[in-house]
């Protein structure tokens, strides 16, 4: 793909709204980076555009998992539990996607699509165990638990946090804050496992990757001052922003069908 000055400014827009919706929503938000990469910023191959943006979200993941690490949010045993399964189930993932069409992987994202969308239209709980420590009973539920939601990630090129939040409240009964928190391991190690696997076929393009990554820096700097001011309708803001996950998920769904 030839750079040219608008593909680059779209790439960092692009990324900027990526980052904006990620830092305020959480897990969903990275779900519109694979349509930017194909309809913003013209990539024009489905795997292309899912190798390059799994790159991005690794990076921008791992970031903030930092930033929530430093305030002592993540449960580390189970996180990491749950993330070693998941790793071989997002090579297992992205390997199979890789023989499937681009047509119809254009199809399948768009269900996967609408279906982020309509969890995110729920009222989301926040009650758990904010004490919650690994045991055997605790490693038996969150491992395959894991490899399922790793493989899911892998397969369609996305973080995975909606899968992966309420899959460590339901298997380990921690709080949502710390879900939040420690889903960002699984999703930076699932999203670079994703990556690696498609550039080892030559299907990330990096430029592209690093300049979605250098708007979605800005971006994410915008959403966590937003997120303060939307605290109050924040499942308002959530259920609007499904809405426009479901709108893009038609719109992938109709380019899916070569309309």
């Amino acid at each position: 793909m030839d750079l040219t000055y608008t593909a680059m400014v779209a790439a960092v827009a692009s990324g900027a709204v990526v980052g904006l919706l990620l830092a305020v929503f959480g897990g969903g938000g990275s779900v519109l980076a694979t349509p930017a990469l194909l309809y913003v910023v013209g990539l024009g191959d489905t795997h292309m555009a899912i190798g390059t943006s799994a790159a991005a979200v690794a990076v921008s993941a791992a970031v903030n998992l930092m930033g929530h690490a430093r305030g002592g949010r993540v449960k580390w045993p189970c996180a990491s539990v749950f993330a070693a399964a998941g790793l071989a189930g997002a090579v297992g993932g992205s390997s199979l996607a890789k023989q499937v069409d681009g047509q119809a992987l254009l199809l399948l994202f768009a269900v996967a699509m609408a279906a982020i969308a309509l969890s995110m239209m729920r009222r989301p709980k926040a009650d758990g165990d904010p004490l919650v420590h690994i045991t055997w009973p605790l490693t038996l539920r969150l491992a395959p638990m894991g490899l399922a939601t790793g493989f899911a990630a892998g397969f369609f090129g996305i973080g995975g946090g909606f899968l992966i939040v309420p899959g460590l409240m339901a298997a380990a009964g921690m709080t949502l804050a710390n879900a939040a928190a420690s889903s960002l391991l699984s999703v930076t190690l699932f999203s670079a496992a994703t990556s690696a696997n498609y550039a080892l076929s030559s299907q990330v393009i990096w430029p592209v990757a690093g300049l979605f990554i250098l708007g979605g820096a800005g971006g994410g700097w915008l959403g966590m001052k937003a997120a303060g001011a939307l605290a109050s309708h924040a499942l308002l803001a959530r259920r609007l922003f499904a809405g426009l996950v479901l709108i893009v998920a038609a719109y992938v769904a109709w380019q899916g069908l070569g309309r």
